[in-house]
């Protein structure tokens, strides 16, 4: 693992944007869903997951959902339900109020807070399938009050015989009734335009590849979405009290993701900066997905050493990542001033993989470096607000003026008018 000084390192990856070709194949892709629905859909299903399917059998069975609870461990089923648990518990705590504001001349000024009325969640396949991602994207949902919410998922996350049984579990524990074998780009503009089978959302969450990412960023506009989502990252703020064998872990934990994930360590302490590297060296020998996690760490990993704590402060927040981990001897007393970062993780006993399973707090979290600007998904995510305005005879007297000569200032005479004529029959001043 590369040890530099911090001034040296760059973290560019850029990777949301795609090349030209996967924008060219995401477009097409899009547009042939948009105009030929489920024909398409069907089409790119077989050429691309190598799956044939027939409209009928696009929506998973009940049946299916059944046989699924046959192949999972019990002690899987536990966790799974324990941990839906305390995402639900952090969510709740989410949860705000429509307001209203009486004034003495009348004035009633508020918000109103609704749910969304459908919602489309994306749950991953390829390298590895994500059932924790389900609850991570459902449960807000649920506890904003979203009625309908749908969850697709590449026909074949557990290879030839279907969908792992453990985002149909997941699934199923998180109260989801409606469930596609569909994945892609060609999933997201079926769930932003809708076909014969499957009808259209509101919003789209959760992760995927570079062409899902791609295909939100095209539909966006249609329909809402949560983020456009990068890579892995993690980045460890440590002083020589830090555990080298725990950083190394957890490292390794955001490494083994895919080969562009990002895994840094930002330390003052020379010595453990080598120690890192070298036990990064160990642990990579003994890792079953080592091939990607080596890829990951000789190209986008590294130690980055700094003069001071402070120092190291100031380079975690032009990062911004998406989990920082603060392995120092007072994480606590670090915490005011640290103002970008995705999820942060305190002390030996946080390691990100609470987080990413089971804590509570969501583990769909802002990358490259936007989390100088946004937030891990949440309750706000799936609800809308309306303003509300009542304005008394009393207080459009009072106001009208100032209305008109805003309005006429801004060259809008029609404004200013729609006040004039009410102050004029009512008695007003105009």
């Amino acid at each position: 693992m590369r040890i530099m000084r911090a001034e040296q390192f760059k973290l560019d990856r850029q990777v949301e944007y795609g090349t030209p070709q996967q924008n060219e194949v995401v477009q097409t892709i899009v547009e042939a869903i948009r105009t030929e629905g489920d024909t398409a859909l069907l089409r790119y299903t077989e050429q691309l997951d190598r799956v044939k399917l027939e409209p009928s059998s696009l929506r998973v069975t009940e049946q299916e959902i059944n046989a699924a609870y046959d192949r999972v461990e019990a002690d899987f089923l536990v966790a799974i339900r324990e941990a839906a648990h305390n995402v639900r518990k952090f969510h709740e705590k989410q949860m705000r109020n429509s307001w209203i504001d009486m004034q003495p001349d009348g004035t009633m000024l508020g918000q109103v807070l609704r749910p969304l009325k459908r919602v489309g969640v994306y749950v991953p396949g390829g390298k590895a399938a994500y059932p924790s991602s389900v609850l991570m994207n459902v449960i807000p949902a649920q506890v904003a009050g979203v009625p309908e919410i749908v969850m697709v998922t590449p026909p074949a996350t557990g290879g030839k015989e279907g969908i792992d049984p453990y985002i149909l579990v997941a699934a199923a524990e998180a109260g989801v009734k409606e469930m596609y074998r569909i994945g892609g780009a060609q999933a997201i503009a079926a769930l932003a335009y809708g076909t014969d089978t499957i009808a259209p959302v509101d919003k789209i969450t959760g992760p995927g590849n570079i062409y899902v990412a791609l295909a939100k960023r095209t539909v966006f506009g249609v329909v809402d979405i949560d983020s456009i989502a990068g890579p892995s990252e993690i980045a460890v703020l440590a002083d020589d009290t830090a555990d080298a064998s725990y950083v190394a872990a957890d490292l390794l934990s955001q490494a083994e993701h895919d080969e562009m994930a990002s895994a840094v360590l930002v330390t003052p302490s020379q010595q453990l900066a080598e120690a890192v590297a070298a036990e990064v060296e160990r642990q990579l020998a003994l890792l079953p997905r080592a091939e990607i996690a080596r890829s990951s760490i000789d190209s986008y990993g590294a130690v980055l050493v700094v003069d001071s704590l402070e120092a190291g402060i100031d380079v975690i927040n032009k990062m911004a990542p998406e989990h920082l981990e603060v392995l120092t001897a007072d994480p606590m007393a670090l915490l005011p001033r640290i103002e970008n970062a995705g999820a942060i993780f305190l002390g030996p006993y946080s390691s990100e993989p609470v987080g990413d399973y089971f804590a509570g707090p969501n583990h769909i979290l802002p990358t490259n470096g936007t989390a100088r600007f946004s937030s891990p998904v949440n309750v706000d995510d799936f609800l809308k607000k309306s303003s509300l305005i009542y304005y008394s005879k009393e207080a459009l007297f009072a106001n009208g003026g100032k209305i008109m000569a805003l309005a006429r200032h801004e060259g809008l005479e029609g404004h200013a008018r729609a006040i004039e004529i009410r102050l004029e029959k009512e008695g007003g001043k105009a």
